[in-house]
């Protein structure tokens, strides 16, 4: 893609969108506009008996896509991002009428009937992804974006419940480099919260950010990768942890928790995790993901620090991580394909709005 050929890649961490050209937009579009209505394959869920076979259509009328509903959920944002962001979207009336086919009253009612059986559903990764999405429909000023929101709105105030009540309270986090990971959802709800101007929310979930992280230190940050990763669960907690506290103080926490980051051995977090695209590609795509959540969360720290002992590597390492991986992330392969181009558009855009908003 010229875009990504023809731009360094400073210009791509800068998270503006203003030099993302009709091509590149065409391709972030592309697997998302595919994968929300491809219903199988699909994860499995648990099965109770042989007369227990449901089509995901028929549980999730609205989410039933992209393999899993956290998936589906995330590509919803990444086209409705792209609607906001992009005036005159070269995939505007393919990307609308997708998402018009599944924006109906009755389907919504039906994930929030689903929901209300199965509290536990997809806590946190995907609440914490369709508040990202709620967020869109904030943020985009425009009768269409209106008209979701209303539509959405009992099934927002559901999740946002739910993120209160099961997920706030919870005793500890979970410092893992996959769905359950705590700061990454955590990250999410406060982005939300403040677009949003919940106050309330805001103030619990920074709440429960110190109690969670604020007395981290010395990080093993060598451990990572900690399997099949797709999160850094040192990176997402600083990102978190940015958003949290002030600069000085943010500072001083970075410094006590990742004191060695910029000395080896503890700086192999910094290097791109290689990915061997001829072994078990599917698992081996998380890490393509991995490079590319790394890359924003280092973008993001790096801001929140005037440092060179810890800003200028992070940002290095940063640029490294999107020239290993970005031309990786638009794979053919559906087990890559039905999610990455969001972490690429989360990437590109992370300073357009909605992500790591102004306190």
């Amino acid at each position: 893609m010229n875009a990504l050929r023809n731009n360094d890649v400073q210009t791509m961490l800068s998270g503006r969108a203003d030099w993302i050209d009709s091509e590149l937009l065409v391709a972030l579009s592309e697997y998302p506009l595919d994968s929300v209505g491809t219903e199988y394959p699909h994860f499995a869920r648990s099965v109770e008996g042989p007369d227990d076979v449901i089509r995901p259509s028929e549980e999730h009328p609205v989410f039933y896509g992209s393999f899993d509903w956290h998936s589906a959920v995330h590509n919803h944002w990444c086209l409705v991002r792209q609607l906001r962001l992009f005036d005159d979207h070269p995939a505007e009336s393919d990307i609308v009428s997708t998402l018009e086919e599944r924006f109906a009253r009755e389907r919504i009612e039906q994930e929030s009937s689903y929901l209300a059986e199965n509290e536990s559903f997809e806590k946190p990764y995907g609440w914490g992804w369709f508040l990202r999405f709620a967020s869109e429909l904030h943020l985009w000023d425009a009768d269409r974006a209106a008209t979701w929101r209303e539509m959405f709105e009992p099934l927002e105030r559901q999740i946002v419940e739910l993120f209160e009540r099961e997920f706030l309270t919870q005793d500890r986090p979970f410092r893992v480099g996959t769905h359950t990971n705590s700061a990454f959802a955590l990250s999410s709800g406060l982005d939300y919260a403040r677009v949003v101007a919940d106050g309330s929310l805001e103030t619990a979930i920074v709440e429960t950010s110190r109690r969670f992280f604020l007395d981290d230190e010395e990080y093993p940050v060598e451990y990572e990768p900690l399997g099949w990763d797709f999160l850094s669960p040192a990176l997402a907690e600083a990102d978190l942890m940015r958003r949290v506290l002030e600069r000085d103080e943010f500072k001083q926490w970075f410094e006590a928790f990742v004191p060695e980051i910029a000395n080896p051995p503890h700086n192999s977090v910094l290097q791109p995790v290689e990915v061997e695209t001829d072994g078990d590609e599917g698992l081996e795509l998380h890490l393509v993901g991995l490079n590319l959540s790394k890359a924003w969360s280092m973008a993001g720290i790096a801001g929140a620090l005037d440092e060179r002992t810890f800003a200028e590597p992070l940002r290095q390492s940063a640029q490294r991580h999107v020239d290993h991986s970005i031309e990786l992330a638009f794979t053919d392969d559906y087990a890559g394909a039905h999610w990455l181009s969001s972490f690429v558009l989360y990437l590109l855009t992370r300073n357009a709005g909605g992500i790591a908003p102004e306190k």
